[in-house]
């Protein structure tokens, strides 16, 4: 995994604390990328699902995004 965005903190209701977030990528065997938010809570059961109940989506990290989309449509890289 890669982190691709700089780190936030957020209130994540799941642990009821502040924990670090960051937009990260994740390889799968199949060559194919996903990203996703990863949060520096280790012990919480939902780390790296972002599945309910865990509250992180890539809608956290909306701005970095279209950034990267419109790099990407200018002939940037990602």
């Amino acid at each position: 995994m890669s982190r691709i965005a700089p780190k936030k903190s957020f209130y994540c209701t799941v642990v009821s604390e502040t924990v670090a977030i960051t937009l990260a990528r994740r390889s799968r065997f199949s060559g194919r990328e996903d990203l996703f938010v990863q949060c520096s809570e280790a012990d919480c059961q939902y780390v790296d699902s972002n599945a309910p109940p865990c509250p992180l989506t890539l809608s956290l990290f909306a701005v970095e995004l279209e950034r990267r989309a419109a790099r990407r449509s200018a002939g940037g890289e990602a």
